[in-house]
């Protein structure tokens, strides 16, 4: 770095007064091509021009100005990190010699004029990338330092671009051959197929792009709740489903697809082509056919009772620790489907809990994570719950799924108090909700797939409380419980039997 210092000086010493007012007239002419460019003016002669007579300035030979002016922003980019990266000396002695060369004020604001433009030209070029730390024996020249200033900001920027979760849809604007030459073959290769995904998932209906981020729409969310719903009923032996079957009938919605007579206070769901058999059988034929009240037979229907339930879906950190988190949103996920398509007169919300609780929109579920932080704190899980269902109808429940014992709950000040183990002001805190819950109608089930001791202990007090039921599940079973009970609970309120 001090031998090239030293040939700059060298260098700027011997510069001619002629070279220097060749060099100002190159730079005003290039702003001036910039600023045509950014009041959209055609600069396609201008340029031709400015290389026929200032082209050796600019060996790279560019064949129009927007990839001069790109070469120019990286390279300037590429200069301004490699000046963070330097030592305060290294800073100082770089500084002196552009001082030297500077001196010229008419120079000094052409370059200025320059800088400002490339960046407003180019904002994305890296000028503001972060310094590195370089240490080693092997000496680089300047020109190769710029040259890996300028891959270390390439790498930058593409970590940046597969780090961001958020915004999946950018990877169709990656440039494949830079990736190549930075992640080799197979890594160019990866990409390139998650954005020829990304394109297919779109063409299809199942992903569209808004704000620049992909969502999913309406047909993916039914898509992945079904897929879901389906992986988890394949794994179910065939004698699960369907035991207990029973067939009484009353007054419903649902059609059974069975006639009987009619009957004084009956609904008139008159079966026509029973009815006139009845006539014809009765009268032995001809026309006009003369009905009798004692023809009249009707529709049976299945006694239907609207249930609504909260699916209580613990969030906090120890879930992915304990590898429960995807099974639990998988069920989740399928018991949405399940209720959507099978029983659209039902309600079904969602509640997330770690250290506070709240409320998830169906669309939100494949997109839903663990939260980084610890605590349990069903208590307000249970109050977010009571109060969806307060403004329900029908039979109430909340099914909640968690790995845990309650750790947090909310003080009456709103603070989150939060300790691990539980303390009795949690568990009682918790208890209380419960009772809530109890007085208004709502079941509580819970799941539970870990059953240590506080668990165990907790959940015995709230089932005597509550009269929900416990199931002890492991990820894998625990679709199986869910869904299987689920079901088995509408079928008993469809037949009006008490679970």
């Amino acid at each position: 770095m001090q031998s090239y210092f030293n040939q700059m000086a060298g260098a700027m010493s011997n510069v001619s007064p002629e070279q220097m007012q060749r060099m100002k007239d190159m730079f005003n002419a290039l702003n001036q091509l910039i600023e045509m460019r950014e009041a959209g003016q055609d600069t396609t002669a201008a340029f031709d021009q400015f290389m026929q007579q200032y082209g050796d300035f600019f060996p790279d030979n560019p064949q129009n100005l927007d990839e001069l002016l790109e070469h120019m922003a990286e390279q300037m980019a590429a200069m301004q990190n490699m000046l963070n990266s330097m030592t305060p000396e290294q800073r100082a002695q770089l500084q002196g010699l552009s001082n030297q060369l500077l001196e010229d004020m008419d120079l000094r604001w052409q370059v200025e004029r320059l800088s400002a433009n490339l960046q407003n030209a180019f904002p994305q070029a890296g000028w503001g990338r972060r310094p590195y730390n370089f240490s080693g024996q092997d000496p680089l020249g300047f020109a190769q330092a710029a040259n890996l200033m300028n891959e270390l900001g390439d790498m930058d920027q593409l970590e940046n671009l597969l780090t961001s979760a958020a915004s999946p849809g950018a990877l169709a604007d990656v440039d494949i051959d830079k990736a190549r030459d930075l992640l080799g073959d197979d890594g160019a290769r990866s990409l390139q197929r998650l954005a020829e995904l990304a394109k297919m998932l779109e063409e299809a209906g199942l992903i569209e792009q808004r704000e620049g981020r992909y969502e999913l729409t309406p047909r993916g969310m039914r898509k992945i709740g079904a897929n879901a719903l389906d992986d988890l009923f394949s794994r179910l032996a065939k004698d699960k489903m369907g035991k207990h079957e029973v067939d009484p009938s009353g007054v419903g919605h649902e059609r059974a697809y069975e006639t009987k007579a009619y009957e004084f206070g009956d609904p008139f769901n008159l079966n026509i082509e029973r009815t006139v058999r009845n006539a014809l059988q009765r009268t032995g034929g001809g026309t006009p056919v003369r009905l009798s009240p004692d023809d009249f037979e009707v529709e049976r229907t299945e006694t239907m009772t609207r249930s609504s339930t909260v699916l209580m879906l613990d969030l906090s950190l120890s879930m992915p620790m304990r590898d429960n988190f995807l099974a639990a949103k998988k069920v989740a996920m399928a018991l949405h489907s399940l209720i959507s398509t099978q029983f659209p007169r039902d309600f079904l919300g969602i509640v997330g809990f770690s250290k506070v609780a709240r409320e998830l929109k169906p669309q939100q579920l494949p997109e839903v994570s663990w939260d980084f932080v610890y605590g349990t704190n069903m208590q307000h899980g249970f109050l977010l719950a009571r109060r969806m269902l307060a403004r329900q109808t029908g039979t109430k429940q909340i099914i909640m799924i968690t790995d845990g014992e309650p750790t947090a709950h909310i003080q009456p000040n709103g603070e989150v108090f939060f300790n691990y183990p539980p303390v009795s002001e949690t568990v009682e805190a918790t208890l209380t909700e419960v009772a809530r819950c109890t007085r208004e109608g709502v079941r509580i089930n819970t799941f539970m797939l870990d059953a240590n001791s506080y668990l165990k202990h907790f959940v015995e007090k709230l089932t005597q409380m509550n009269r929900g039921r416990a199931f002890f599940t492991t990820p894998e079973t625990l679709g199986d419980y869910v869904l299987v009970d689920f079901i088995e609970q509408k079928r008993a309120m469809r037949h009006g039997r008490t679970a």
